[in-house]
């Protein structure tokens, strides 16, 4: 038994140039590989760790700098398992065409997004930890950027995988690339009539109350807009800048001021006018305005013939 399993892994499988393949190499191979993976995952756990314990580093640096890591261990994985059975640079050379040819039938995209995802990691317009939006309309927070994808979640805590070329390729609008702090508008409306420095009073108190609001900054303190002439209504903007942590929350941040909002202007008794239009009745049936109230009043009458 133990002469047949020899003979079995030592049987050529195929070649490389002029290079015999056995199963004891490729298992060979596949344990050096496994060995690589297991120590970029080492430096990894390593590295995070150490950014745990200082607080001054940067944790998107120190997650680049894993990746990066990660990809040269892997690599020199590969070559020093190929070196282990005898595959040299004149064989690599051949397996890199064979890759080559692989590309042109089909694994562009794949590339693409590798490469996009080096690009993303080096030149830092994205980070884990930021939050996004792209031209679908997808707010999330990244997670993590991967070979092929990044990974985001949306604050209704969903996965997204999203292709890294769309990051390079498309328009991404990142909410916290170079300030945590951002301005948003709420926009509301009041009946015609209406005191103006009421309005603004009583919405610039209602905003103060809301702990996203950010205070103590100067040229950041909340505004009220008068923007428009409604068809129905006299439009306001409350203008306010949010706190870090209520950045990546637009949504629940959005409601929560518009409740303020109406509370506030219905404690005050400041109407809050709904759409309406005036009518103005000319003539009905080519009877001029009076005869035709006439003759809606004769034919609705209780006397009205049917």
């Amino acid at each position: 038994m133990p002469d047949s399993l020899a003979s079995a892994l030592t049987v050529e499988l195929f070649t490389i140039g002029t290079t015999p393949v056995t199963l004891m190499g490729l298992l060979r191979v596949m344990a050096i590989l496994a060995l690589a993976w297991w120590l970029s995952r080492a430096i990894r756990y390593g590295l995070s760790r150490a950014a745990a314990r200082l607080p001054g580093m940067n944790e998107a640096s120190v997650y680049t700098l894993g990746r990066v890591l990660h990809y040269v261990v892997i690599t020199l994985g590969v070559v020093i398992g190929l070196s282990t059975i005898g595959v040299g640079f004149t064989n690599m050379a051949i397996i890199m065409g064979a890759l080559g040819v692989g590309v042109g039938f089909g694994l562009q995209e794949m590339i693409s997004n590798f490469v996009s995802g080096l690009i993303i990691m080096f030149e830092g317009s994205l980070k884990v930890g930021d939050f996004i939006e792209l031209e679908s309309g997808l707010f999330g927070e990244v997670r993590e950027i991967r070979i092929r994808a990044t990974q985001i979640v949306t604050n209704d805590n969903i996965d997204i995988l999203v292709p890294n070329s769309q990051f390079v390729n498309g328009r991404v609008v990142n909410w916290t690339l170079g300030e945590v702090s951002r301005r948003i508008h709420v926009p509301f409306g009041v009946a015609y009539g209406t005191d103006k420095e009421q309005v603004r009073r009583v919405v610039l108190d209602a905003a103060r109350g809301v702990d996203y609001t950010l205070t103590g900054v100067a040229g950041r303190e909340p505004q009220v807009w008068f923007v428009k002439f409604g068809d129905s209504s006299l439009d306001f903007e409350l203008i306010v800048w949010l706190q870090p942590d209520a950045v990546k929350r637009p949504s629940a941040v959005q409601a929560t001021y518009l409740w303020e909002i109406h509370t506030a202007l219905i404690t005050h008794g400041i109407e809050i006018p709904f759409p309406q239009r005036d009518l103005h009745v000319k003539s009905l049936f080519g009877l001029a305005a009076a005869p035709a109230r006439q003759w809606v009043e004769r034919t609705s009458g209780p006397d009205a013939s049917p």
